[in-house]
C-alpha cells in the first residue's frame, strides 16, 4: 500500500503493519526472539527492534505534547540532531538492553495504542495539513505519525526477516 493520504489509510496501514510485525514475531519462541542477529546491525535481536519502535512512539508523544503546550520540542531528542541519529539509536539500545522481551512487548503495545489515539483525536484536515502545527515545521502531523508507525513497522519487519534468514 502506498504512503497514507487519508486518516482512514493511516489508521489502516498502521494497524496492518503493526499486526504483520507482531504476527511474524509470534512465529518465534521467546528464546528465538532473543537470539542474536548476524553482526552488522545495532539492534541485536527482536527485543531491541521492538524497544526501538516503542521509544520512537514515546518521543513522538513528547513532541506532540510539547507542541500542544506551545513549546518547541527537542526533535529528535534532547542533545541529539538528525545528524547524530546513530548516537541516539545507540542510547535507545542501551536504555532497553536489560529489559525482558515480554515487558518490551507490553510497552510497545501500550505506546502503539497511545499513538493511535493521537491519530483518532484529529480530523483528516488537521492530520494532513502542512504547517497546521507550529512544532511540525513545514510538514504535517501525519508525516510524523507515518514515520513513527506504518513506515517504522515496515522497516522493523524487513530488518527482522533479513536477520532471521
Amino acid at each position: 500500500m502506498p504512503r497514507p493520504k487519508t486518516k482512514k489509510e493511516l489508521l489502516s496501514l498502521s494497524q496492518k503493519n503493526f499486526d504483520a510485525l507482531n504476527e511474524y514475531v509470534d512465529t518465534f519462541s521467546e528464546k528465538e526472539q532473543m537470539k542474536e542477529f548476524p553482526k552488522g546491525t545495532l539492534n541485536r535481536n527482536i527485543r531491541d527492534v521492538l524497544a526501538h519502535l516503542h521509544e520512537w512512539h514515546v518521543m513522538l508523544q513528547q513532541w506532540y505534547e510539547a507542541g500542544l503546550q506551545g513549546e518547541k520540542p527537542a526533535i529528535p531528542a534532547v542533545g541529539y540532531t538528525w545528524k547524530t541519529l546513530p548516537d541516539l539509536n545507540r542510547a535507545i539500545w542501551k536504555k532497553y538492553s536489560k529489559i525482558k522481551i515480554r515487558k518490551v512487548r507490553k510497552m510497545l503495545d501500550d505506546s502503539y495504542a497511545e499513538v493511535q489515539a493521537i491519530i483518532r483525536k484529529h480530523s483528516e484536515k488537521d492530520l494532513f495539513a502542512k504547517k497546521k502545527f507550529n512544532w511540525t515545521g513545514t510538514t504535517s502531523l501525519a508525516a510524523y505519525l507515518i514515520s513513527a508507525t506504518s513506515s517504522h513497522y515496515d522497516w522493523a519487519l524487513k530488518l527482522i526477516k533479513k536477520a532471521k534468514k
